[in-house]
């Protein structure tokens, strides 16, 4: 078992170790992080080494270290995949989050794996079967609803894992081609080009524009922050966080951010408990606006809603500061809400474009009841600002100050111990006792006498023994089991304690026992379809006798195997344009003169010399974006990390 059904976890990204050590810092439960190869995020890695002292950090904590081999593989890279595997687990690792089913037909090592959100994980009868092959930690879509989360942890033993925060994909992850079709960077093998944040003009049947240049494919970002509560009593165990691209600055305050809510909640709820070790101090306030985001949705957790896009721009637009006053010849006058700083970026809008603007030196010039009045002058000539004007809103994406107080200790996390002391024929010996009940004992040698002041000398050993300082630990109960009181040296106790501290966090480790890896059901699981298209994501042949192994008859190949001429769907998505712009035949029903005459037929999409036909899938509502690979991208080898002689993949007809 993953997490145990009492345990909350909280997941945080790290683009680095030294991003991982900080969300532990911040009260993360685990963390999921890149590896050296293999990962969904191309630029994301890290070294063994690097990991291996994450872990060791991670551990003295009791939380966990899990690294994403996300990516589909090709033959070739199998060997690679199963060293780079090895040599994680021999560094501590305590679970991998794959997407390539062929990883379970290797010689793997018992390491946890956990089916990563690009196994598209919608249904319960996946889910089901997901956790029967093997799997000990499933990681939902982020397009279930909170009733459907409910259904699945209703009929599934194995650990939930839900993202509650960060950028959405619009496509059902591992279902997004587009990028490959276009120019040949995978997302399922860690290189999306994010065609999603492009600019598309939307047509319908007659050719009727419905919506020019706007960003119709790309999403606010996700914020569960309002249903995590929701989210537990529906079965999700593992809260987790978006973000292996992001900055130190983001990792702290958005861990910060839900370690205080879900505090709150377990605080409430004594039948629940964090899924690590010690108790988390902010030195600072969370705030989730202050971070890159494109505005907030709970996505589809509460159902389809009419504001989950983020059409008007991709781009972090931040919080609106005030709104311009004046302007002179090398700056302009802002009329704000906050105070500001030297350094600022600033920001306003013309002609749907986002113009950005660096505060180089800003000046207070008073306050009043309708705000402060600040003078900015721009690193940019105020001739180069387009439609910059008395009334324009101004808006700030960098604080400076805020960003600059989190570059320093932000937090504090300790794990509480009970000491003590007590005399032995050849000096002291020190028990230490955590919240865990792991415990240590510590002795030292001194030759002692008994102290002329003995309330003085009682109290003076308690304070020294309390002061763990910068330490991983705070004192709980201390406890003196000496009498008479002895003097003992400033010298004696203190090198006594810091022996005993270094002491305990080696048994803390020492003690550290790894989740084992859940054993596949006895006799095998059946897949619930018996057939698979290129949806799929079957790269290599462990992953096709997978299949077969579990009662899949036919199956084709991944799309980057190259073998899917013509047009298919590049994307497949919850996201529905229709919808977005009142033209959804369920939207027409029950509307006088209306109802029957909306169909979903098809339309177009354009960005630049792309050009994509929707598909309207109402039934289980969703939209399909159709287009065709590019020849030369359909000519050439299919993608490989590592030279190879490709295997011909084909569709498999069922054997005799």
């Amino acid at each position: 078992m993953s997490l145990l059904s009492h345990q909350i976890e909280l997941l945080s990204p790290a683009k680095t170790a030294e991003i991982g050590r900080e969300a532990i810092l911040h009260g993360a439960d685990a963390v999921y992080i890149g590896g050296p190869a293999f990962g969904a995020r191309h630029n994301a890695s890290n070294s063994i080494e690097d990991i291996s002292a994450l872990v060791q950090f991670a551990h003295r904590y009791r939380a966990r270290i899990f690294v994403t081999l996300n990516t589909i593989l090709h033959d070739a890279e199998l060997d690679a995949a199963r060293k780079q595997i090895w040599q994680l687990y021999e560094a501590g690792v305590d679970a991998l989050i794959v997407q390539d089913m062929g990883l379970l037909e290797m010689d793997l090592p018992p390491i946890q794996l956990h089916a990563s959100t690009q196994c598209d994980i919608r249904t319960l009868e996946k889910a089901k079967f997901l956790g029967q092959a093997g799997f000990s930690q499933l990681v939902l879509a982020r397009e279930l609803t909170i009733e459907q989360i409910r259904k699945i942890h209703a009929a599934v033993d194995t650990p939930l894992e839900y993202f509650i925060h960060g950028a959405l994909c619009v496509a059902f992850s591992g279902q997004c081609y587009i990028s490959h079709a276009d120019n040949g960077r995978s997302a399922n093998r860690g290189d999306c080009s994010q065609a999603c944040r492009l600019p598309y003009t939307l047509s319908d049947g007659q050719g009727r524009v419905v919506a020019f240049e706007k960003h119709l494919l790309s999403m606010k970002d996700n914020d569960q922050s309002a249903n995590l509560e929701a989210l537990i009593d529906a079965g999700i165990r593992s809260f987790k966080i978006e973000g292996r691209y992001k900055d130190m600055g983001y990792v702290k305050n958005i861990t910060a951010n839900y370690r205080l809510l879900l505090d709150e909640i377990l605080e409430r709820r004594p039948e629940l408990v964090r899924a690590s070790s010690g108790r988390t101090e902010i030195l600072f306030t969370p705030d989730v606006d202050k971070n890159f985001h494109r505005g907030h949705t709970d996505y589809f957790a509460n159902g389809r809603q009419e504001t989950i896009g983020a059409f008007d721009s991709p781009k972090y637009v931040g919080i609106e500061l005030g709104s311009v006053t004046r302007i002179g010849g090398d700056n302009f006058d802002v009329l704000a809400n906050d105070a500001m700083a030297n350094g600022d970026g600033l920001n306003y809008m013309h002609k749907r474009e986002t113009v950005g603007i660096q505060a180089n030196v800003v000046q207070k010039l008073g306050e009043d009841a309708d705000g402060q009045r600040w003078r900015v002058f721009p690193n940019e000539p105020i001739s180069g600002l387009p439609g910059l004007k008395v009334g324009a809103a101004i808006h700030r994406n960098r604080d400076h100050q805020w960003e600059a107080a989190l570059t320093k200790k932000s937090s504090e996390r300790r794990v509480r111990i009970d000491l003590r002391l007590s005399g032995t024929p050849d000096g002291l010996r020190l028990d230490l006792v955590d919240e865990d009940g792991i415990a240590s004992s510590t002795v030292a040698s001194a030759a002692l006498q008994s102290a002329d002041q003995q309330d003085k000398a009682l109290a003076g050993l308690r304070a020294s023994l309390a002061k763990l300082g910068n330490t991983m630990f705070e004192a709980g109960e201390v406890t003196l089991d000496l009498a008479p009181a002895p003097f003992v040296p400033s010298s004696v106790i203190n090198g006594l304690r810091r022996d005993a501290v270094a002491a305990h966090e080696a048994a803390r480790l020492a003690g550290w026992q790894r989740p084992e890896r859940a054993k596949p059901l006895d006799p095998l699981p059946t897949y619930p379809d018996t057939q698979l298209s290129y949806l799929a994501n079957v790269y290599n042949e462990k992953a096709r006798a997978f299949y077969h192994k579990h009662g899949v008859q036919l199956i084709d190949a991944a799309y980057e195997a190259h073998e899917e001429p013509g047009e298919v769907s590049l994307m497949i998505t919850k996201h529905c344009l229709r919808f977005s712009f009142n033209l959804c035949p369920k939207q027409a029903k029950g509307v006088q003169g209306v109802q029957g005459q909306v169909r979903a037929e098809p339309m177009t999409l354009v960005s630049g010399e792309e050009k994509y036909t929707l598909r309207f899938d109402c039934k289980p509502c969703e939209m399909h974006i159709v287009g065709a690979m590019k020849p030369g991208i359909l000519n050439s080898p299919p993608p490989s990390n590592i030279p190879y002689s490709p295997l011909v993949f084909h569709k498999q007809r069922p054997r005799a």
